[in-house]
């Protein structure tokens, strides 16, 4: 089993994340006069937003009525809100480490590959603002608004499986920091499904569902992949 793509997630694994995107999905609320707290916000994290905000919607305020407006405009301010600081925060940079780890998987030929449950939008702030196609660190990426089902569903992995004619799930690894990013890749069938432990959940947390390696450094997926060439 010779990986041929590693796909990661953005915000929390290769992305530095202190709690920015919690704080956006917290304003979108209080927003509507919606109280949520970081808890609720990281209950719902690695999911496309518009269904995060649903589920919080329907689960924690038992809304029934005109929730699809409500969803609409708390996305709006979340996505306005995310922009803004992905375009602008000083604070906004890669995980240690991200970018050696992708140099280092083009190197041996692997495909590096961006997936997030954020929609294309905030997905090209980020890439723009850390200059990732410029610098040709990363050859694909894929949104969840670009699927029909996002995380825990594994539409965006097989979206860019499809793009790399990749037949079988396999040669993928696919690195995350939250339980959906692990759910994802066990329902895709992932030959790896790697959890990294700097991220939105604690190890003790990734532990509770399926996965076949945690790490604490983005590196170790580097050797994990070497691994796999060697056997």
């Amino acid at each position: 089993m010779e990986f041929k793509m590693v796909v990661f997630d953005m915000a929390g694994t290769t992305v530095e994340d202190s709690d920015n995107v919690h704080e956006a999905l917290i304003k979108g609320f209080a927003s509507e006069g919606l109280i949520i707290d970081r808890q609720d916000a990281n209950s719902v994290m690695g999911i496309p937003k518009p269904v995060a905000i649903r589920t919080l919607l329907s689960e924690k305020f038992l809304l029934k009525e005109h929730i699809g407006e409500k969803v609409s405009k708390i996305h709006k301010v979340f996505l306005t809100e995310m922009i803004s600081f992905y375009e602008k925060d000083e604070s906004v940079r890669a995980k240690e480490n991200a970018e050696a780890t992708f140099s280092a998987l083009k190197a041996m030929g692997v495909k590096v590959c961006l997936d997030t449950g954020f929609s294309r939008d905030i997905a090209d702030a980020i890439i723009r603002r850390l200059g990732w196609n410029e610098n040709s660190l990363i050859d694909f990426s894929v949104t969840s608004d670009e699927v029909i089902n996002g995380r825990p569903f594994p539409d965006m992995i097989f979206k860019a499986m499809h793009h790399f004619n990749i037949l079988s799930a396999t040669q993928v690894a696919k690195v995350g920091d939250t339980i959906s990013d692990l759910q994802e890749g066990t329902s895709a069938g992932c030959g790896a499904v790697i959890g990294i432990t700097t991220g939105a959940f604690r190890r003790e947390e990734l532990l509770t569902v399926n996965h076949t390696h945690l790490v604490d450094d983005l590196l170790e997926v580097v050797d994990i992949v070497k691994a796999s060439k060697a056997g």
